[in-house]
């Protein structure tokens, strides 16, 4: 048998590198033998730079010090440089791998390293004063390196500043009423009368830049940044309301340079981030999953292997929409080898894919959680040993 291991993280309890050393370990309980191909894979949140650095051969690992979401304070990202460049396309109808070119220095960044959720201590949660200012020192760190092309995952930010402070770090200014310079976090959305290009880092035109997320949200609206992530990332209902306002006041000024992010699918992603890479960088927005996979040449590995296991913490109706383990089943199913996702919990009643649930009988959240690995390597075993007993049963 030839598995192929393609989880994301189990968010909370182990990234998808960890994820696939537990399953490749309860492959290897059920049966010895096995061919086992390990490929970490990610969305575009967080451990989409550590899933580049495992499964693509040339990634180099790079680390920088740089603005966190919070005023004042300094955390150390790291990101992948890929010297020579991403690997040709791998999906079968060549998209997205396609967007980028091979043999061109290429970085791969994960804003959540800079601006992310888990950066904020809970009881300062607030996109009135966070900032993606470090993700725009990061995009500086890779155009340093002399990247031509820089991805930038986008997922599990604590920010919805719309890529002001992303667009600030790489020489933007937005000014007032009065031509004063505003900081830019999400609290001063709708203060910004004039965007002002002048200054911005001359590398930003001869640079590909893709974002890549695991939602298509638009900026504005009900399904928008500000009232469908705002309260996760800290928002009161007033601030919603504000930076609802906000992200809409910063829209039409994008609009009126030409750039519509009004109606741009995903420019809602990572609290408008989204809108603010394809406004000041000029970047397209795509599937994280499937760029991720098309990075480590998921779609070959997948190829003449008899089975293929994915897995994440909760597989619930929103894994569908874009998140990873939904993908990597697609490119099996693609590739006409069956899949299964393992999770922590299984919720819902509509799914498109066999999901199987590790946990042995009842447990709390926080038990199942403190034995993932433990959970994750039993569980994959027993389902290794359930296909093989069903093989047997079908013969």
């Amino acid at each position: 048998m030839r598995i192929v291991i393609a989880p994301d993280s189990f968010k909370g309890s182990l990234s998808a590198v960890e994820a696939a050393l537990a399953m490749a370990e309860g492959v290897e309980l059920a049966d010895p033998d096995a061919e086992i191909v390990t490929s970490p894979i990610a969305d575009g949140g967080e451990g989409t730079v550590a899933a580049i650095i495992e499964s693509v051969e040339t990634a180099q690992e790079r680390h920088a010090s740089v603005a966190g979401p919070l005023p004042g304070r300094k955390v150390r990202a790291s990101w992948a440089y890929l010297p020579a460049g991403a690997p040709p396309a791998m999906d079968s109808d060549g998209e997205p791998g396609s967007l980028l070119a091979p043999g061109e220095p290429t970085a791969v960044i994960e804003m959540a390293q800079a601006s992310g959720y888990e950066l904020v201590p809970p009881k300062k949660r607030d996109p009135f004063a966070t900032s993606t200012y470090g993700t725009g020192q990061l995009i500086l760190e890779a155009l340093e390196a002399g990247c031509r092309q820089v991805v930038v995952g986008m997922g599990g930010s604590a920010t919805v500043d719309g890529g002001m402070g992303m667009a600030t770090a790489l020489g933007f200014r937005f000014t007032d009423s009065d031509g004063r310079e505003l900081p830019p976090t999400g609290g001063s959305l709708s203060k910004v009368r004039e965007i002002d290009a002048s200054g911005r880092d001359e590398r930003l035109v001869s640079a590909h830049f893709i974002a890549a997320t695991d939602v298509d949200n638009p900026l504005i609206g009900s399904d928008g940044a500000a009232r469908v992530f705002g309260p996760q990332k800290g928002a009161t209902p007033e601030q919603v309301e504000e930076l609802e306002r906000g992200l809409k006041n910063l829209g039409r000024l994008i609009s009126a340079r030409g750039i519509d992010v009004l109606d741009l699918p995903g420019a809602g992603a990572a609290g408008g981030l989204g809108a603010g890479l394809a406004a000041f960088c000029g970047a397209s927005i795509v599937s994280g999953v499937r760029l991720v996979a098309a990075l480590t040449g998921l779609h070959g590995k997948v190829e003449g292997a008899d089975l293929v296991l994915t897995g994440e913490g909760n597989y619930d109706s929103q894994t569908a929409h874009g998140k990873a383990p939904a993908g990597v089943a697609g490119i099996a199913e693609q590739c006409g080898v069956p899949a299964v996702v393992l999770a922590g919990m299984v919720t819902g009643h509509d799914h498109d894919y066999p999901a199987f649930c590790i946990l042995p009988g009842p447990a709390s959240r926080s038990q199942a959680m403190a034995e993932a690995r433990l959970l994750l390597v039993a569980g994959t075993a027993r389902l290794i040993r359930l296909l093989y007993l069903l093989g047997e049963a079908e013969r």
